[in-house]
């Protein structure tokens, strides 16, 4: 791939798809001696998955392509928003994935899981999700879709240095809203005491 220009791939050939586990029934929740698990409700727009608490439930004997240990990307298939989570470092045990979340698992030099995650919530991918998403009751969003997905490829250098400049900038974004919850609850504060110095000092007079 050319350092200076950017290829615009489908999914398909940036990556393996694998659907998860397909769970028979409602999982059985295991703490002592049960795997780690991913289900739907785990998974945040590029929240890498390493850092986020997991059950443990009874699945032993899984096929290694329901697994991941580190390096791959899990995509909600259904509901809404269709976004992406990286499983950016090595993983201490490895996790199974339960769909209807399903596994991308990129191909050797090609992308950075965190520029892939980066690249599938953006915009422009969402979009392209709206036009082809299946089903009324439950969005969903076929495999035969998702590898048809057009993704800007920079090269890798590229892509580290976007998602650095992505992480800056939600950080800078949490500590700005952070900011303001901190002056709003100031401001609470100062119009209370005025307001109870007000009363105090009408019932004095």
């Amino acid at each position: 791939m050319d350092n200076t220009e950017e290829s615009i791939l489908r999914l398909g050939d940036i990556c393996e798809i694998w659907s998860g586990h397909t769970a028979r029934g409602r999982l059985e929740v295991s703490p002592e001696g049960g795997r780690l698990a991913v289900q739907l409700r785990d998974i945040q727009p590029d929240d890498d998955l390493a850092a986020r608490p997991l059950q443990r439930y009874a699945l032993d004997g899984l096929p290694e392509r329901h697994v991941v240990r580190g390096g791959e990307v899990i995509f909600k298939s259904r509901g809404e928003p269709n976004v992406a989570a990286p499983v950016n470092t090595k993983l201490e045990e490895p996790i199974v994935v339960i769909l209807p979340l399903v596994i991308l698992r990129p191909k050797a030099g090609l992308t950075l899981p965190d520029y892939l995650a980066w690249a599938i919530n953006q915009p422009r991918s969402q979009r392209y999700f709206d036009t082809e998403a299946q089903g009324t009751s439950m969005r969903m969003i076929s495999k035969a879709v998702l590898e048809e997905l057009d993704v800007p490829l920079p090269d890798i250098e590229t892509q580290a240095r976007i998602v650095a400049i992505h992480k800056l900038a939600k950080r800078e974004g949490a500590l700005l809203r952070d900011l303001a919850d901190r002056r709003e609850q100031l401001s609470s504060i100062i119009l209370a005491e005025r307001a109870r110095a007000g009363r105090k000092k009408e019932l004095f007079q």
